[in-house]
């Protein structure tokens, strides 16, 4: 496993994160061994968030770690203020609600790394700001980003923060990944895959570390689904996203490399994205301790600049 560190936050921050989206009460005893393989991997930095499993993914979560007593060596990355089918929850009070449910449900009385799972572009950036400053200088939180937040935004919360000496904003957590989205997999998604090439400038200019979800395009590059047999899963969250001539060939493209150097196409994408000139931490939601292996090695795929180009199908060099 790599490591690396942030700014404010003492503990080490593994490269891979593991989501905890699959967690329940009523399989806890599998997903306590789940994340035992993950943290003995050397996995200490998970994702989670207010809303998975209506809340029920954080308490078990937070059962593992109590009982496990690693409080000060897991890294917790916690995600709150999701919109509901009320109304938009960028707000102080809901961000405030959200924070002091997800530290009960946690059993802790801080959280490492805390997003805003959405934004909402018409809500000011000062008091969401501030709120999340007054969180943070009373130790609740340790370091707080944004979920799904435009450079724009990022960018005016920060230059609100410095303007008026409080906290700003230290990460964030867009999709990026190999394959581009062909749509959203949900509402007030944003990604900076692809195309979005001024955002990715964005992030290696400001050098804010990119927490990606989605790295593996929800299974695009496991290797469930061939050509022949996409019209049978074309319901599938993943299939609808990234069903697309170019995500076939990278797919393809991410298969050969792989064959050539002894690994997956889901390793290859990967690396892909742990070869940015930013800093990318993927998201991945491996369910077994061989996933999270597999995960892991990808790691120590080295890839060139050709080989980057290849496979997001902007050059055509010699390869396999």
């Amino acid at each position: 496993m790599q490591y690396i560190s942030l700014p404010g936050l003492k503990k080490p921050v593994s490269r891979i994160v593991q989501g905890t989206v699959m967690l329940s009460s009523e399989n806890e005893a599998e997903g306590f061994a789940l994340l035992d393989a993950v943290f003995e991997s050397g996995g200490n930095t998970f994702d989670s968030a207010h809303v998975y499993g209506n809340g029920d993914v954080e308490r078990v979560f937070g059962r593992w770690i109590r009982s496990r007593d690693i409080r000060d060596k897991v890294v917790i990355l916690d995600k709150g203020a999701h919109h509901n089918q009320d109304r938009k929850r960028v707000t102080p009070f809901d961000i405030t609600a959200d924070i002091h449910d997800s530290l009960a449900r946690l059993q802790t009385d801080y959280i490492d790394l805390y997003a805003l799972h959405r934004d909402d572009p018409d809500a000011p950036v000062g008091p969401i700001v501030r709120t999340l400053h007054e969180h943070k200088t009373a130790g609740r939180l340790h370091l707080f980003g944004g979920s799904n937040w435009h450079t724009e935004r990022l960018e005016a919360a920060n230059a609100y923060a410095e303007d008026n000496g409080l906290t700003p904003f230290a990460f964030s957590s867009p999709h990026f990944s190999l394959a581009e989205q062909m749509e959203a997999p949900w509402d007030d998604c944003v990604t900076i895959t692809g195309a979005h090439a001024e955002e990715q400038h964005w992030y290696r200019q400001y050098n804010m570390p990119v927490f990606c979800w989605s790295s593996l395009a929800g299974g695009w590059f496991s290797g469930r689904i061939r050509r022949a047999d996409v019209a049978a899963h074309e319901e599938e969250l993943y299939v609808r996203c990234y069903n697309s001539k170019a995500n076939w060939k990278r797919l393809e493209r991410a298969t050969a490399l792989g064959k050539k150097i002894g690994a997956t196409a889901a390793q290859v994408a990967l690396a892909y994205v742990l070869h940015q000139p930013f800093l990318t931490l993927p998201l991945v939601a491996a369910y077994s301790a061989d996933e999270f292996k597999a995960c892991a090695d990808a790691l120590d795929i080295a890839l060139t600049a050709a080989d980057i180009a290849w496979l997001d199908l902007k050059e055509e060099p010699q390869q396999p």
